[in-house]
């Protein structure tokens, strides 16, 4: 049986294409086209957000330092495009102000005002927007010199060349598909996914009042859970959960889920059969968690799914094997990089077992080297987003969004260095980036 398309093959050029429209792949699209390249950004649903918005993650976590004085103000220690894009959310009353997440503040964001701005940028910075499309392989010279990507379309198979390719995919799916190196989590094992929703008919006041402001539910809201799952009335997988109040009003966002496998396995959903489970397993659980929601939290007896995630929300599949690797100790210790490109003050969060695991750096925050963003061997590719080089407890830090908006600003400009000086990406000088961004807003040196 032999394979074939009959439609014509539609073809595109472009300075720099940027595969994947989450954070991380606005941040580099807008970055690049700024510096008066041309630029396609493809992205596989309608509309950008990635994680953010079509796995419904809701909130921009990782602009602040966390600290164990619980009346400390929050200081905010990232900046650059994360600032362009904050303000932007901020002008269409899209972004909540900071709220209390444990020892740090996270800030929730309106979905849909998140595409409008996302879409905004973009023209305003002249990229050309491919959505409904997908990477189906890589187009290479010698096996691994990339020059471009074959997407599907509905409209027919099309073919994009480019001087930079940019994998900001979130699963390294170019870099698997060029075969360069790249790895699994721990061992082939990754974080759980988890099904986040939207709860409406609250009365915010009173459930505030009764649970304060910290958006990680107190011991007492754990204890019944756990009381509910021993007496068999409900399968509530995770106690310790977190219900944002959001900017609109008598909602909440809620974080609780804990999707594995009917075989008790971390579901990876890199494999086709897991992340279907993983999306009815998921609803699933979101019913049970609104259901004794209504049943046993104050201010949300009267309470419903509003939405879901478009999708799971995925946190760890695929690593691409960079120059550099950012280790678990780099998180701990708060180490600082020569080559730093971007700055991360958030916690290790292991969210395997019935209690996440959470792992602070307080007063302080670490960088992320640009050379995890260069694969270890062949040219023409950047990645960037939570598929960053990074071992498996150090990413379980580095991929949230504030950190994929610096990631994005530092590819897109490294992108553009490549164009205008004729090198390949991956021998752009990382302390020269470092420059180059902190005279856009970075603030790495402040």
């Amino acid at each position: 049986m032999i394979e074939y398309d009959q439609r014509t093959t539609l073809v595109r050029n472009a300075d720099v294409l940027v595969i994947g429209g989450g954070a991380a792949g606005l941040a580099t699209a807008v970055t690049s086209s700024r510096q008066g390249l041309r630029v396609i950004l493809v992205e596989r649903y309608g509309f950008c957000g990635g994680g953010a918005v079509a796995g419904m993650s809701g909130t921009i976590c990782g602009m602040y330092e966390a600290s164990d004085n619980r009346d400390a103000r929050p200081v905010q220690v990232v900046h650059g495009f994360l600032d362009t894009f904050v303000t932007a959310m901020e002008q269409k009353g899209g972004l909540g102000p900071p709220l209390r997440y444990g020892k740090t503040f996270t800030r929730v964001h309106d979905p849909f005002v998140w595409r409008e701005v996302a879409d905004d940028l973009l023209a305003a910075a002249g990229v050309e927007v491919i959505y409904h499309a997908m990477a189906t392989g890589v187009l290479a010279e010698g096996g691994e010199k990339i020059e471009g990507a074959r997407l599907f379309t509905k409209q027919g198979p099309m073919e994009v060349r480019a001087k930079v390719v940019v994998d900001a995919s979130g699963d390294a799916d170019l870099v698997a598909m060029a075969g360069l190196p790249n790895f699994i989590g721990n061992d082939g094992r990754v974080q759980n996914p988890t099904m986040i929703f939207r709860l409406l008919g609250v009365d915010v006041d009173r459930f505030v009042s009764e649970y304060g402001m910290d958006t990680i539910m107190p011991a007492e809201v754990s204890e019944r859970i756990r009381k509910a799952n021993s007496g068999n009335s409900c399968k509530l997988p995770r106690a310790k959960i977190w219900l944002f109040p959001t900017t609109r009003p008598g909602e909440l966002l809620c974080n609780c889920t804990r999707v594995t496998g009917a075989d008790g396995r971390e579901l990876n959903t890199l494999i086709a059969d897991d992340f279907t489970e993983a999306e009815i397993e998921g609803r699933r659980q979101a019913g049970e968690y609104a259901r004794f929601f209504r049943e046993y939290l104050v201010g949300c007896e009267k309470s419903f799914i509003n939405d879901s995630g478009v999708q799971v929300g995925v946190r760890q599949t695929r690593q691409a094997l960079g120059r550099t690797v950012l280790r678990n100790h780099d998180v701990l210790n708060g180490t600082k990089f020569r080559d730093g490109i971007a700055r991360s003050p958030w916690p290790i969060e292991l969210h395997s077992g019935a209690v996440p695991k959470v792992e602070w750096l307080l007063n302080d925050f670490y960088e992320i080297p640009f050379a995890c963003f260069v694969p270890e061997r062949g040219s023409g590719l950047l990645f960037a987003g939570r598929c960053l080089s990074a071992e498996h407890e150090a990413v379980a830090s580095a991929r949230v969004t504030a950190q994929c908006f610096s990631y994005g600003h530092a590819v897109g400009h490294a992108a553009a260095l490549s164009v205008k000086e004729g090198v390949p990406p991956g021998e752009i000088e990382g302390n020269y980036l470092r420059d180059v961004l902190n005279r856009d807003g970075a603030g790495l040196d402040s």
